[in-house]
């Protein structure tokens, strides 16, 4: 089980980034566009660094949902492969099968 501090740090992070993602991706684009003037594209880049650092989307963790793990993670099952297996052989997790052959 993973500590409890990093798990609600995560969830911070993933919910600033929802947050400012629409503001991001507008300085974003001002600063990619070559057409621009570079006094503007450099204020916009200057505007893109006030924002929090745990707003940016790559801060943001994968995270097992039963255990907190923050590797080996499956996205489809949002589950690391430890919980997975445990669950899959309790026959817990629905359209997972135990293969054998």
């Amino acid at each position: 089980m993973a500590k409890k501090g990093m798990v609600e740090k995560n969830k911070r992070r993933q919910k600033l980034s929802q947050q400012y993602a629409g503001k991001r991706a507008a300085l974003k684009a001002i600063i990619m566009n070559k057409e621009l003037p570079i006094e503007e594209r450099f204020a916009a880049t200057l505007k893109l660094a006030e924002l929090p650092r745990n707003s940016a989307e790559n801060r943001f963790r994968l995270r097992c949902e039963v255990t907190g793990r923050p590797r080996a993670n499956y996205r489809k099952f949002k589950m690391s492969r430890i919980a997975l297996r445990e669950l899959g052989n309790k026959g817990l997790v629905p359209g997972l099968v135990k293969s054998s052959w």
